[in-house]
């Protein structure tokens, strides 16, 4: 007799899962809310909560504090609207068509204009409170400095003007002269709240932080600035499952075009884990996951689903025991060349989560 398709519990046990260490997730918040002083801690939870969750990461931002939340678009903030209040939900890309404009509306989720184009959309669609994007250097999305005054932005009813830092992860005079911009602007239109500082722009320091600040990667672990690291506490954690352990002789290849060669007899495992786990190409050279405190090297290239890794630190391991995945995310940044934000976001949803 064929499962019921639908009883996910009769699904065997999964081959590699992730973990989202919720506590350290609120405690990150909380740090971040701290810095900002008088300026309250919202939260970018766009790209599924940087591929750690909305379900899991949204209701426990909402118990550490969090009231104010950040999506890239419509599809986002109507999965986000299943856990908070329609107006604490800001789409960052805004309407960009009279059937968004719309559905903002009818929902009384809140759009970030970023032109004069989503300005008149708005307006035509109704209007109401709304937030502003205000492009200081970026040159990504938001209004021009020299549209701020034009009759379509004066018309709105604007909770948060904002903008967002370029490079604040460096030292560098951008970061002074797109403050100085930003503050200039701020007086040319009417706004509630103020918002420029992300992530790194929070460990800027106080000249940042304005009314809100809007915290993404730091919030689910990433460094963002030398000032984070020791404040920041990992939030992913994930293992993988040992498929098949084998004996090589001296001469045998592992993995596709044979990139290592045993220089003698070895053991090693195949582990579940690759491309669609997030865990990419670029982060097999130089990469070991561990059991119980013991280094095991990845050998040879990353695989679509699998990786292959040198068990002689650990001889004990057998099929069906599980390794923890290197995922301390500035380190395996460093090791890897790949972003923070890359680490997180590619994290695939075939990773099931264990508590």
């Amino acid at each position: 007799m064929q499962p019921d398709k639908a009883d996910r519990s009769s699904l065997p046990p999964s081959s590699n899962e992730l973990r989202v260490d919720t506590e350290a997730l609120k405690d990150n918040w909380r740090m971040l809310d701290r810095m900002s002083g008088d300026a309250g801690a919202g939260a970018a939870v766009k790209a599924d909560c940087y591929g750690l969750g909305v379900s899991i990461c949204v209701p426990t931002l909402v118990e550490a504090g969090c009231r104010n939340f950040f999506v890239a678009n419509w599809d986002e903030a109507e999965e986000l609207s299943h856990y908070v209040a329609p107006e604490q939900i800001a789409v960052l890309q805004g309407p960009v068509t009279p059937q968004e404009a719309d559905f903002a509306k009818a929902s009384g989720i809140l759009p970030v204009i970023n032109s004069i184009h989503q300005a008149k959309l708005w307006t035509k669609a109704g209007g109401g409170t709304c937030h502003l994007m205000i492009d200081t250097g970026i040159n990504r999305l938001g209004i021009a400095p020299s549209d701020i005054s034009d009759p379509a932005i004066a018309a709105l009813d604007i909770d948060v003007a904002m903008s967002h830092l370029a490079s604040a992860d460096e030292d560098g005079p951008m970061n002074a002269r797109q403050l100085a911009l930003y503050r200039e602007c701020l007086g040319s239109v009417r706004h509630k709240r103020e918002s420029l500082a992300n992530s790194a722009g929070i460990a800027l320091g106080m000249d940042y932080a304005f009314d809100l600040t809007r915290p993404g990667l730091a919030l689910y672990g990433g460094i963002a600035r030398p000032e984070l690291e020791g404040r920041i506490k990992q939030v992913a954690y994930i293992k993988a499952c040992v498929l098949q352990t084998r004996s090589l002789k001296a001469g045998d290849a592992v993995g596709y075009n044979g990139e290592f060669v045993a220089s003698e007899p070895m053991r090693v495992g195949t582990i579940s884990i690759g491309y669609a786990d997030g865990f990419l190409r670029a982060r097999g050279p130089g990469e070991a996951f561990m059991f119980e405190g013991k280094r095991l090297p990845l050998l040879g290239k990353v695989s679509m689903d699998m990786v292959v890794v040198d068990l002689a630190h650990a001889p004990e391991v057998k099929e069906g025991d599980w390794l923890d995945v290197p995922f301390d995310l500035l380190n395996a940044a460093r090791q890897s060349s790949v972003s923070q934000y890359e680490l997180l976001t590619v994290l695939g949803r075939r990773l099931r989560h264990w508590s």
